[in-house]
């Protein structure tokens, strides 16, 4: 079990590292002077494989969290309340994940209309979701 949860927690931090940076680069391509369409597509290009990337490590964060709820029953049971809170949060990234991917299509397409500054209050969401499940699992609150 321990093997699982060590590695669960190396793929949750490297996720978040890219739901961290991704944003970063969304506030970039909405400060990219009109006409300067290789610094767009570079940024662009960036942020195709980022969120390639970070996909790609989501998927056994959620398949090893998965795992050591299912199997060894990690946060089951009475009082195991913050697993509840735990699995909404887990929930909501998932959905911001998602919800990078279509700001990215719409920033391929040319059709956001977000600002820089929007761009920079939407990155710091990731840091609550992981600072919420942080010390829901370490602090265990209800």
């Amino acid at each position: 079990m321990l093997w699982v949860k060590a590695f669960h927690i190396i793929f949750v931090a490297s996720w978040f590292a890219g739901l961290f940076y991704l944003p970063r680069i969304y506030v970039n391509l909405a400060m990219v002077p009109p006409g300067s369409s290789a610094e767009r597509e570079r940024l662009l290009l960036m942020a195709r494989k980022l969120l390639r990337f970070t996909t790609l490590l989501a998927v056994p964060a959620l398949g090893l969290g998965l795992w050591l709820y299912l199997g060894y029953g990690i946060g089951r049971g009475p009082g195991n309340g913050w697993m509840h809170a735990k699995l909404a949060v887990v929930v909501l990234a998932v959905g911001y994940h998602h919800t990078c991917a279509v700001l990215l299509r719409k920033l391929i397409r040319g059709e956001s209309r977000r600002s820089h500054r929007w761009f920079r209050w939407f990155n710091e969401v990731p840091v609550l979701l992981l600072t919420a499940a942080v010390v829901l699992v370490v602090v265990k609150p209800f």
